[in-house]
């Protein structure tokens, strides 16, 4: 083979690196600058692989009830914090605080059961951190202030989101920009953040309008008052709950008003919209698939829907199903303030790192 001259090599090694150069194009640029979230098992004492990335990140137990979540390499200011109990007795988790300890990411948890006692759970925590980037659809989160105002936010289009306390524990927020189509377009999740007292945070309900959307969040003490408390609320519309699209190609979502929301709140990332379904399997208890998107590591995130104080979790870890790539939630499980079952509105959000 004849040797190449050297300006022959160079034009070759510039046609090989443009080749790498244009493997990943604007359009899939991801919007995170740090993401990562951890799935922890209380029975075992330890985090669930499965459900946990980066690999290596933990959790420690401080105290009953309190734990400090590390995500390895994932630190950055800011950013938005989600929590979800796991537990098949009424509990919620919720933030107490969270910041950047050198590379990683330090997430401290309190979990609270029914009557506001701090006590032990199993629980599947989300962290996200976006700066910039194009987006491949409307996304936003905004960390609120007790009495309203931003602490920190984010705006796929670049725009000012806005949290406006309307009343004690009644807040409205908007993204402006994060037009969607419809009347109601896409998914929420909101966590309350809160370091000194049980606390807990829904979504009221929300309209896509053709400027953004107007989401209204009420939070409540463990007494089912509503409280003013610091919260975070994440916005998603056919992108994952950390902003990116491609990747990640798996990721899932769904409103259960009941029975349902509209179609456009129910989205696949493989099949398309109205694909993912909900069974009621007993007294607030919904078994939720998400069809050929269960793909590790993933996380699974899920936010009480309604004007009232009833709340909602996981009943145990979801699990893929034998026959397929699927995704199961068995079960989303919701209680009244009291602790009893009850069948109420709730989001379920469902993302793979791939």
């Amino acid at each position: 083979m004849p040797r190449l001259s050297l300006p022959a090599r160079f034009a070759a090694s510039l046609l090989m690196l443009a080749g790498f150069l244009t493997v990943v194009s604007p359009a899939e640029a991801a919007v995170p600058d740090r993401k990562g979230w951890a799935l922890w098992n209380q029975t075992a004492g330890a985090v669930v692989p499965s459900g946990t990335w980066p690999a290596g990140s933990s959790v420690v137990p401080i105290s009953p009830g309190r734990y400090q979540v590390k995500l390895v390499g994932q630190g950055a200011p800011q950013g938005v914090v989600h929590v979800t109990a796991i537990n098949n007795s009424p509990h919620w988790c919720q933030a107490e605080n969270w910041g950047q300890s050198g590379p990683d990411e330090i997430i401290n948890i309190r979990c609270y059961r029914a009557g506001g006692a701090l006590d032990v759970s199993s629980f599947s925590v989300f962290f996200v951190r976006a700066s910039g980037g194009p987006a491949p659809g409307p996304y936003g989160y905004v960390d609120s202030a007790p009495g309203g105002g931003i602490i920190s936010q984010y705006n796929s289009v670049g725009a000012g989101n806005t949290s406006t306390n309307l009343g004690v524990g009644q807040y409205q927020v908007r993204f402006p920009g994060l037009v969607a189509g419809g009347t109601l377009d896409g998914s929420l999740q909101a966590t309350a953040v809160n370091p000194q007292q049980g606390a807990r945070c829904k979504i009221r309900n929300w309209v896509s309008t053709g400027s953004g959307q107007d989401v209204n969040v009420l939070c409540f003490n463990a007494a089912g008052a509503l409280l003013n408390t610091r919260f975070t609320l994440t916005y998603q519309y056919k992108v994952s709950l950390y902003g990116a699209a491609i990747p990640p190609k798996y990721y899932g979502y769904f409103l259960n008003q009941p029975p349902a929301g509209p179609p456009s709140t129910n989205l696949n990332s493989v099949l398309g919209l109205g694909a993912n379904t909900i069974l009621p399997a007993g007294t607030g208890l919904s078994l939720v698939t998400f069809p050929r998107i269960a793909f590790t590591q993933n996380t699974v995130q899920v936010t009480a829907y309604g004007s009232n104080s009833n709340f909602c979790g996981l009943n145990t870890f979801w699990t893929n199903s034998t026959s397929g790539p699927d995704l199961i939630v068995r079960d989303v499980n919701c209680f009244t303030n009291a602790g009893a079952p009850i069948n109420t509105g709730f989001t379920v959000s469902a993302n793979s790192i791939l």
